[in-house]
């Protein structure tokens, strides 16, 4: 499983709008510049998190983005399904129930099924504030 930079740009937009959290909209060309990201690749990005309400867009002038909730609210599980969509190892754990015909005798349905637990807990195990709290010398969370 790879996370696509699409992914991971969402994640470090979601973690700018709420280091920058002070009520008011933030300009998509301030997060770009602060990011080192494309201005253009990034209103792909935040297109999707507005359309999912992660984020509240204001146009014009004094407008931006910024987010709906607090950081404590979202997972960075929740922001990969967005931007990636399923993030199943195999493809036949994106349908539930599972459709596969061969699940009731695969012997490797239960490992696929034990990761794709690992992978969700863990990601849905660690917030916006956890990303924003830890500590810069763990090394844990690098994204």
């Amino acid at each position: 499983m790879k996370i696509s930079t699409r992914g991971r740009y969402a994640i470090r937009v979601m973690l700018d709008l709420a280091e920058h959290n002070n009520g008011e909209y933030i300009p998509l060309m301030d997060i770009a510049k602060r990011q080192e990201i494309s201005e253009k690749y990034l209103e792909s990005i935040v297109s999707v998190l507005s359309k999912q309400k992660f984020v509240k867009a204001l146009r014009g002038k004094g407008g931006g983005y910024r987010l709906v909730r607090t950081p404590a609210e979202y997972t960075i599980g929740s922001i990969l399904r967005i931007t990636e969509g399923s993030m199943a190892p195999v493809a036949c754990l994106d349908d539930h129930p599972n459709q596969c015909e061969r699940a009731s005798s695969c012997k490797t349905l239960q490992m696929w099924e034990g990761f794709y637990k690992l992978i969700n807990e863990y990601f849905d195990g660690i917030t916006l504030e956890d990303l924003l709290e830890q500590s810069t010398d763990t090394g844990d969370y690098v994204i």
